[in-house]
C-alpha cells in the first residue's frame, strides 16, 4: 500500500469511528460497550465465538481479545498523556499483536472479562480528570496530535465498530 493510500485509508476510516460517536457521549459509550458485548454473546458455546467468519477474517472470540489488549495499551496512552504531555504515542500491529498473543487460543468469556476489567479501570481514572487533563495529549506515529479527549472518542467509536462487526457475525442485532 502506498504512503497515500495508508493515508486515506486511516483519513476513511478515523471518519467512520467519529460517525459512531457524533453528539455522543463517548465516557458513557465507553461505559456500555462490555454490557452490550456480554448481552451479544450470552448463551453462545465457546465453539461459536471461536467460528471465524472466513478464513482470514476475526472470531468473535478474537475480536474480544483484540479489545482488551487494545484496552491495555490504551490505558498506558492514557496516563502517558497525562503525565508527560507532548510524548510520543506508537502505534501497534493489530494482526501482530493477534498472532503474538495467539488470541485464536484465548477463552472469548475470559477476554470479555479482562476487557470489561481494563475498560472499567479506565472509566474511573476518566471520571476524575479535569478539564485541563482531558486537552493533555501525546503525538501518535500515524494519527498526529490526539488528546485524551480524542482518545477516549476514538476508543468509543472503536468499540461500536467492534460491536457492529460482532452483531454481523453472529448476525444479531
Amino acid at each position: 500500500m502506498s504512503l497515500l493510500s495508508c493515508e486515506a485509508h486511516m483519513t476513511d476510516y478515523q471518519s467512520h469511528l467519529s460517525a459512531y460517536t457524533a453528539g455522543k457521549d463517548p465516557i458513557a459509550m465507553q461505559q456500555q460497550a462490555p454490557i452490550i458485548l456480554e448481552k451479544l454473546v450470552d448463551g453462545l458455546t465457546e465453539a461459536k465465538l471461536k467460528e471465524r467468519p472466513a478464513p482470514e477474517k476475526w472470531s468473535v472470540g478474537e475480536i474480544l481479545a483484540h479489545l482488551a489488549e487494545d484496552e491495555l495499551a490504551t490505558s498506558w496512552r492514557y496516563r502517558q498523556m497525562i503525565e508527560h504531555c507532548g510524548c510520543e504515542l506508537a502505534s501497534f500491529d493489530q494482526d501482530q499483536w493477534a498472532q503474538l498473543g495467539d488470541y485464536a487460543s484465548w477463552d472469548p468469556k475470559e477476554a470479555l472479562e479482562l476487557f470489561r476489567l481494563l475498560r472499567a479501570a479506565n472509566v474511573r481514572m476518566l471520571a476524575h480528570l479535569s478539564s485541563e487533563d482531558w486537552q493533555k495529549y501525546g503525538i501518535h506515529t500515524e494519527r498526529g496530535k490526539l488528546t485524551v479527549g480524542d482518545l477516549a472518542r476514538h476508543m468509543a467509536g472503536h468499540d461500536m465498530n467492534h460491536i457492529d462487526q460482532v452483531r454481523r457475525i453472529l448476525d444479531r442485532r
